[in-house]
């Protein structure tokens, strides 16, 4: 559903050159597997015979032996939807090669063999194998079968599942096959694999799998041999994994004596979005393949993924804490480097007392630490209106006081209730009209502040905010640098958490600001609270920010993001709740695109950005229904 598929990596119990009792432990894992539905069953190196048999595999009786076990499993696979992929050694032309089989429904769907040996320190491959990486549109007759065979196959499901195969050196090389097979359009790698353990190499193979996977903008499975293969001069502790465009989504314990499956949900839709708007994999150079049609493949009752409710924010704070530091200094250069080449002298900005400016507030505070300048050039204005509350106006004062910026209030209720009186315009009427000229009031100060202090406005507006148009337009949508265009909601309420944990002498404001409800607060309150509660009016800013990442990060269609969104926040929205609010976010997304196509300058931070000059283009007429019908 939906692109997903659940694959499964193995580690059976080995029995050194015993290929029936091999055969039973894989029979085994195979029945285990059955239920949880998975697409593919990967299985590890030379699964039957095991890899460290060394010259046995001269021996015709284990070859014999291992035939027979491949029978077994074969018709075992007879009543089995999943594919089975496992390691064995095949004869041709009188020659070894260490090979992987390709199994579904008691058919051999083809065989690939291992185009890189190793021959060096503790491996000799090439005293029983020979390479079969020259080998292409070839076909073999095995167990009485005539089986495609060669390093040119790939495996098609006919639903967006497309698997290429390669074992265990073959992603140590300067050039693995999994490069090629990308580039032809298969989106999970399987790698049968029998690693030796020594001391750190554990984290270096798991980052190959893990940079390989982003590399190829794909998923990649990795299953090695267990405590079972021989340990005269080497130990193989098990490792497995899966792995997805650069996310370990599951991995195994190693150095267990009994068998182990591992699994995971990859998303296939999402790797060809990727694909079709990242990087350049367009322009990879394809190869002649050969693709090999897979019967229907199981689909899981239920999706055991985890869909993180807040993409945009690392769920691990030690990750966490690192990525705030980045993006401090990505938004804190940029704006030194802004206000260097404008040869400005102040940086101007409004501060409300809300998270936005305060992150705002607290980024010129860095860039101008950066150029070892004083912070009392930095001229902060808070400009109360109709709507602003007592607690948001004490907190923007504190918090200027506190990092020594200079603080200036200039009330806006005159400006506009004149302006109010120019256009004709009911003061009692609070309408959009009401809102809007109290935003461009504000606007209009810090601009004219700007040339009358030789300054650089600094926006404080947000991606979440900027991609559902939350914003007045030549408003709070108009700065001349806006530092955190490239920020989402949820993730600014981290930044500034940040901040709180590493400067003890601004936690105390700057809890009370997380605290304080977001809003722009242009209507009056009632009895001193806010009215105008900005997540009542448009929806949960977690809600829209797992909206924009899906939608825009690979192109997610509506029902997709319904679908995933009802399992992330599974207990705290129902479908109908976040169904709702979904169709607010498309419905905005599409119409507020004008105010994004003359958005100012602003630094990205993320892989998403909405600026019109890079990341994001499209017209500001375009109709959302085809959207809309969707849901």
């Amino acid at each position: 559903m939906y692109g997903f598929y659940r694959v499964a990596v193995a580690v059976p119990r080995l029995h050194l050159a015993n290929p029936v009792r091999n055969s039973g432990e894989i029979l085994a894992i195979m029945e285990e597997a059955a239920p949880k539905a998975p697409a593919v069953i990967l299985f590890p190196e030379l699964s039957l015979t095991g890899y460290s048999v060394s010259d046995l595999f001269f021996q015709e009786r284990l070859y014999r032996a291992q035939n027979e076990g491949i029978e077994r499993i074969l018709e075992a696979t007879r009543t089995l939807d999943s594919v089975v992929v496992l390691g064995f050694v095949l004869r041709f032309a009188d020659r070894l090669y260490n090979c992987a089989a390709v199994l579904q429904r008691g058919e051999i769907l083809g065989i690939v063999p291992k185009s890189y040996l190793p021959n060096k320190r503790e491996f000799y491959e090439k005293r029983q194998f020979n390479s079969g990486r020259d080998i292409v549109r070839e076909t073999v007759v095995y167990l009485g079968r005539e089986v495609p065979f060669g390093v040119d196959l790939l495996f098609d499901d006919g639903r967006g599942l497309l698997f290429g195969v390669e074992i265990c050196e073959d992603l140590w090389a300067v050039t693995p096959p999994s490069n090629h097979m990308a580039s032809n359009g298969a989106n999970l790698i399987l790698n049968l694999s029998a690693s030796n353990e020594l001391v750190g190499k554990a984290e270096y193979r798991a980052e190959l799998v893990r940079t390989q996977s982003a590399r190829l903008v794909c998923a990649y499975a990795y299953a090695s041999s267990g405590v079972g293969e021989s340990s005269t001069d080497t130990v193989f502790g098990g490792d497995c994994m899966i792995a997805e465009y650069g996310s370990m989504l599951a991995r195994g314990e190693r150095f267990r004596g009994d068998s182990q499956l591992v699994s995971a949900d990859i998303d296939v839709e999402k790797l060809r979005g990727l694909r079709l708007a990242e990087g350049a994999y367009g322009d990879a150079r394809r190869k002649k393949v050969r693709r090999i049609p897979l019967s229907p493949l199981p689909i899981p009752d239920r999706n055991e993924r985890f869909i993180d409710p807040h993409p945009f924010v690392p769920s691990d704070p030690a990750r966490r804490n690192e990525r705030a530091v980045e993006i401090l200094a990505i938004q804190a250069h940029g704006l030194r480097r802004r206000l260097e080449q404008a040869r400005v002298r102040r940086a101007v900005l409004g501060i409300s007392g809300g998270l936005d400016s305060t992150l705002a507030l607290l980024v010129t505070v860095e860039a101008y630490r950066l150029m070892e300048r004083s912070t009392s050039e930095i001229l902060a204005v808070t400009m109360p209106g109709f709507g602003t509350g007592g607690r948001t106006r004490r907190n923007a004062k504190i918090l200027c006081e506190k990092l020594g910026v200079e603080l200036r209030e200039i009330g806006i209720e005159k400006l506009a209730l004149e302006e109010f009186e120019a256009i004709g315009h009911d003061p009692e009427v609070r309408d959009v009209t009401y809102e809007n000229v109290q935003a461009r009031a504000r606007t209009e100060l810090l601009m004219n502040l700007a040339n009358q202090e030789n300054g650089l406005v600094v926006g404080t507006g947000d991606l979440s905010e900027i991609a559902l148009g939350w914003s007045t337009y030549n408003g709070d949508q108009m700065s001349m640098y806006a530092v955190n265009a490239g920020v989402p909601k949820t993730l600014i309420r981290y930044l500034v958490e940040y901040h709180a944990l590493i400067h003890p002498e601004l936690r105390e404001v700057l809890e009370d600001i997380l605290d304080t409800p977001v809003s722009p607060e242009l209507l009056p309150p009632k009895e001193g609270e806010i009215t105008q509660e900005t997540e009542k009016v448009v929806g949960p800013y977690e809600l829209h920010d797992f909206f924009l990442y899906h939608f825009l990060k690979y192109g997610a269609e509506p029902a997709k993001i319904l679908y995933l969104a009802t399992l992330a926040f599974e207990g705290h929205y129902d479908e109908e709740t976040i169904r709702h609010w979904l169709r607010t976010f498309l419905r905005r997304f599409f119409t507020q695109q004008f105010k994004r196509s003359c958005m100012p300058d602003g630094p990205k931070v993320g892989t998403i950005s909405l600026s019109p000059r890079s990341d994001w283009r499209m017209p500001s007429d375009a109709d959302f229904e085809a959207w809309l019908e969707e849901l």
